[in-house]
């Protein structure tokens, strides 16, 4: 019951977390809400605290699952602030920009959050237009609530951002931790494979020839009963070494089949050499050495027997070509030695078309022979050694005997490498997408707050271009003709006149042009109506234009 109760905990933990978060900051705005309520001019119950509190304790908690909706919840309640008889600006700014915090802070991409706070903001012009509220509250939504909307998303985004860098850091670290324990254990691996394929090559080779020897000592004539069981227990010895040595090289290989790439240097005899030990050894071995080397242009051709031996070494090849030619020799005739044992080995070595082909073949053994013990090694180590410098190796059973067959490239420098991944192609294409965010986190809220600017320098000399000086405006008589006090008048009339103020009652027949009395963006501004007959003054009033 405890363990199954135990996964819960950390859960229930956030869960409580969140919920006091969310509880804390709806009793901050609703303190802010009650305090703005009580200095509003008209204030209404319902539409300017219990509905905005409502929909924000709604919005702080979707905010957790759906951010965006929570962001467009308050930019609502901010706009609802506009409909009333006498519009003021929210209290509840700051619901939007904590929301808007939460948004960047969340998994929501750029795009999409930059597409639904320009959203919130249309449709916060859009009940402006549609309300036709004074000029002061047109710039109050193009500057205050862009302000609220972008500033505390991008403070999000840059703490997300921080947080996603650390977390990467750390990410990056372990990984190269990893690889750099990978990287040792390979070379282990190798090291261990290096030794393993340098025991089979020498010391299984020279231990299979003694075992060769002494079972072709046994059949001496000169010999005595006991020294020929002598030389059977030795010859027992010798294979039961061979059978342990197999054992050890397959603890040393661990599993992994892949050979030093290093192994470039000259082999430690020639093939006419190995072949010479082997007859001497009283193996039947013949060697057929053909063709012509592309790099020193001479030919050669020789025969080794078990009776007679050729001392030409044949074409002069590539250190690496000229080893790999020797161990492919060297481990199938040991492999013919021990599992075809008086059978007569045929091996040919070919160079012809810049390619030197290996083709070493014994018949069936002529009395049976216990199975092959599990191992393999040494064929698998040579496929591999060959596919490294680019060549082909098959063995297999052929005609009821065996065959091993290489091709090898006279000049490994021209073979094909392994693509060699860029270094930094990772890190530069993280850089360009790190790049592009940035750019598109940071020049599009530029752009709109260059427009936001823009609409209120506009707005600005709009307002204050149209304030007629209260010293002026007492100065004018009514039936004095306009064109005795024009140089006294501003060069733009008002253009965000009220509706209230606009049907304000005015003389009949008359024309009014309106004014505003200071150039005060966010105080209360009289409007100064002027109401003229024809070219003359007939009437002038003061209208209050409201907050």
């Amino acid at each position: 019951m405890f363990d199954r109760l135990k996964p819960q905990r950390p859960a229930a933990a956030v869960l409580r977390k969140a919920l006091l978060l969310d509880t804390a900051l709806w009793a901050v705005l609703a303190g802010a809400g009650i305090f703005a309520y009580g200095e509003r001019a008209a204030p209404s119950l319902v539409r300017d605290l219990v509905l905005p509190l409502l929909v924000l304790a709604v919005a702080g908690p979707v905010s957790r699952s759906r951010p965006r909706t929570a962001v467009f919840l308050a930019s609502a309640v901010c706009a609802l602030g506009l409909a009333g008889p006498v519009p003021a600006g929210s209290p509840y700014l700051l619901a939007l920009a904590a929301l808007a915090f939460r948004l960047g802070t969340g998994p929501t991409g750029t795009r999409p959050a930059l597409v639904a706070l320009g959203g919130c903001l249309a449709v916060d012009l859009l009940v402006c237009g549609m309300l036709r509220v004074d000029a002061v509250y047109w710039f109050y939504t193009v500057s205050m609530v862009p302000l609220a909307l972008l500033l505390p998303w991008l403070t999000g985004r840059y703490r997300q951002a921080r947080a996603a860098l650390v977390r990467d850091g750390w990410d990056r670290a372990k990984a190269l931790e990893e690889r750099q324990r990978s990287v040792a254990e390979r070379a282990r691996l190798r090291e261990r494979n290096r030794i393993a394929a340098d025991v089979h090559d020498s010391l299984g080779h020279e231990l299979s020839l003694v075992a060769l020897r002494a079972g072709a000592l046994e059949l001496s004539p000169t010999l005595s009963d006991t020294d020929r069981a002598d030389l059977a227990e030795l010859r027992a010895a010798v294979a039961d070494a061979v059978d342990h040595l197999r054992d050890t090289i397959g603890v040393l290989r661990d599993g992994d089949t892949q050979v030093a790439r290093s192994d470039t240097a000259s082999p430690p005899e020639t093939v006419e050499q190995l072949v010479a030990r082997a007859s001497e050894s009283g193996a039947a071995v013949d060697l057929r050495r053909t063709g012509t080397s592309t790099g020193t242009g001479s030919t050669s051709t020789s025969t080794s027997t078990s009776t007679s031996t050729s001392t030409s070494t044949g074409p002069s090849l590539a250190p690496v070509v000229d080893r790999t030619v020797y161990r492919v020799v060297q481990e199938a005739l040991t492999n013919a030695l021990k599992h075809a044992p008086g059978s007569r080995v045929r091996i040919s070595v070919d160079h012809r078309d810049s390619r030197t082909s290996v083709r070493v073949t014994n018949p069936a053994p002529s009395t049976p022979t216990a199975p092959p013990s599990p191992g393999g090694h040494g064929l698998t180590g040579l496929r591999e050694r060959v596919r490294l410098i680019g060549g082909t190796f098959r063995a297999g059973p052929r005609d009821g005997g065996y065959e091993v067959l290489a091709a090898l490239p006279d000049d490994v420098t021209q073979q094909p490498r392994e693509p060699v991944p860029q270094a930094d192609s990772g890190p530069a294409a993280a850089r360009r997408v790190t790049r592009r965010r940035f750019a598109v986190a940071f020049a599009a809220p530029a752009a709109l707050g260059l427009v936001a600017l823009l609409s209120a320098a506009t707005l600005a000399h709009q307002l204050t271009g149209c304030v007629l000086r209260p010293a002026d405006f007492a100065g004018l008589r009514e039936g004095q003709p306009r064109d005795a006090f024009a140089g006294r008048l501003p060069d733009q009339q008002f253009a965000y006149v009220p509706d209230r103020v606009r049907a304000a009652p005015q003389p009949a027949g008359t024309r009014c042009e309106f004014y505003r009395s200071n150039g005060n963006l966010l105080d209360r501004a009289d409007v100064y109506r002027l109401c003229f007959t024809g070219p003359r003054l007939a009437a002038k009033d003061v209208l209050p234009g409201g907050e």
